[in-house]
């Protein structure tokens, strides 16, 4: 192939400026079909995309000749379903983040697509943005010495739209989401912390509802070790008075603090006193360099895409484990 077809199952808003138009703009790939369940809703996604064909019907797009590969773009609740289907089709999948409600489902998802040697990509795109490689960059350089400890805070306050009972966001509904905003959120910096530092292999953590306005957790502190031996800590809380996100990684000669989310620019502290501030900004379409990492591995080119579904999984084990007391109090 010297072009990638791509269909998406499940045009909502994040394939609107983030994710969907990168697969007509990346070289070498084409947005051939898109898929919702309102046949309407997938027309009009359609025809303001220039998109030549819209399907209400998920496995009418996963079996259409045209397309090559995938975009899973549904709530995490139907991830493990699609990429099943995907993979017994032979399509190479590209599913959103998190991958799925939770690890076992991961596992099946890697064991399926492992069957049916179909390649399985998730959308954890800071592992390919300029402003995460260099932070990637300064640490594997040296820069901050031997790295120590990590430190993560985010926090938000209460927003309206999760006071009505009736029309909550699935985003706050577990059985569809895996959890609530942490989980939806927390999952980006806990992955590019694997990305950068390697896999954290135990965690301890609490996580409660504070103002009990809806199913989810609204309250999560947690420690982890990863494998390396760097210890790391955060909290999450999502009824605070203000909105507040950095995370700092220590080493033995300096630090850089950074947002997860955002464009704020990069500050770093060297231990001789010096300190150093990088702005690099997001791409208007920010999944785009991930998903041309994923093309080109996929036309068989020289590079790998870097987030898959094994490293993905390990993100949800984390946030399993911290899940796990409180998911089973809700039983």
């Amino acid at each position: 192939m010297e072009i990638i077809k791509w269909g998406i199952i499940g045009c909502g808003n994040v394939t609107e400026v983030k994710s969907g138009p990168a697969f007509q703009k990346a070289p070498n790939s084409a947005l051939v079909a898109v898929m919702r369940r309102d046949a309407a809703l997938a027309e009009d996604y359609a025809k303001r995309h220039n998109v030549p064909k819209w399907y209400s019907n998920a496995e009418d797009l996963i079996n259409d000749p045209e397309v090559d590969a995938v975009y899973i773009a549904t709530p995490p609740s139907s991830h493990k379903e699609y990429t099943i289907l995907c993979a017994k089709a032979g399509k190479p999948v590209y599913v959103e983040k998190p991958m799925a409600l939770t690890f076992e489902e991961c596992n099946e998802m890697i064991n399926a697509c492992k069957e049916h040697n179909v390649p399985l990509f998730v959308a954890y795109y800071r592992r390919a943005l300029p402003r995460f490689l260099k932070i990637k960059e300064i640490i594997d350089q040296g820069k901050l010495g031997t790295i120590r400890h990590v430190n993560c805070v985010l926090y938000h306050p209460f927003e309206a739209r999760y006071d009505d009972e009736i029309n909550l966001p699935w985003t706050v509904l577990p059985h569809i989401s895996g959890g609530g905003i942490f989980v939806d959120l927390a999952c980006h910096t806990l992955d590019f912390l694997d990305f950068v530092l390697g896999p954290i292999k135990s965690v301890r953590g609490h996580a409660t509802s504070q103002l009990m306005a809806y199913p989810a957790e609204d309250a999560v502190s947690m420690s982890f070790l990863f494998e390396n031996g760097i210890h790391g800590s955060g909290i999450w809380n999502f009824a605070s008075f203000e909105r507040y996100d950095n995370t700092e990684i220590v080493g033995d000669k300096g630090k850089i603090s950074f947002s997860t989310f955002g464009n704020d620019p990069l500050h770093i502290q060297y231990a001789n006193g010096e300190k150093e501030t990088i702005t690099i900004e997001n791409p208007l379409h920010i999944q785009q360099p991930f998903i041309e990492t994923v093309i080109t591995e996929l036309l068989g080119k020289e590079g790998a895409s870097p987030s898959k579904g094994t490293s993905a999984a390990r993100t949800t084990w984390v946030i399993d484990q911290v899940l796990k007391e409180f998911r089973t109090s809700k039983l």
